[in-house]
């Protein structure tokens, strides 16, 4: 997981990876919230709840984006034996990501729109004004997909927790 994302991101090591957790998605709209309350109970134990606003409104486009763009037509419908979106949070030192793991090769397009007044079209405008950076990889091997990434970084002085969390 983490080699695709290394390729687009500032340099960054693995291994020094303080944190990591992360969630299945069903490919339900429901979802979303899901991975807001994964987003809030992870953010709590990593002692980083004052990011929470920040994080939670790019987790929640990200996963919106995926579940819309990226699933196959029909996939809504399809029973849920192997969730086909996964949200993953990794925090280093100075920095947290978050990345949404879904089955599309299609790279995610920002709308360039002047109506301001839509309801929809706005989310990567959204991850990119919320966010430090952002970018999305193909996924390698034997993952078939793309992992769309959002970076945080973190002031100096807030060391992390020891341990992880998995779902």
């Amino acid at each position: 997981m983490l080699e695709p994302l290394r390729q687009g991101l500032p340099p960054l090591d693995p291994a020094a990876v303080s944190n990591a957790a992360s969630c299945a998605l069903p490919a339900r709209y429901e979802a979303v919230r899901e991975a807001r309350k994964f987003t809030r109970r992870t953010l709590d134990q990593w002692e980083l709840d004052h990011r929470f606003d920040d994080v939670c409104l790019v987790v929640s486009e990200l996963v919106t984006n995926a579940l819309r763009h990226a699933l196959p037509a029909g996939a809504q419908r399809l029973p849920e034996q192997t969730p086909p979106v996964r949200l993953h949070l990794m925090r280093w030192t100075e920095r947290l990501v978050c990345a949404v793991r879904d089955p599309s090769h299609d790279s995610p397009v920002a709308r360039d729109s002047d109506d301001f007044s839509a309801e929809s079209g706005r989310g990567l405008f959204l991850v990119d004004s919320f966010s430090d950076s952002w970018g999305w990889q193909p996924l390698a091997g034997t993952l078939s997909g793309k992992v769309v990434w959002a970076l945080f970084r973190l002031q100096p002085g807030q060391a992390p927790t020891a341990g992880s969390a998995d779902s």
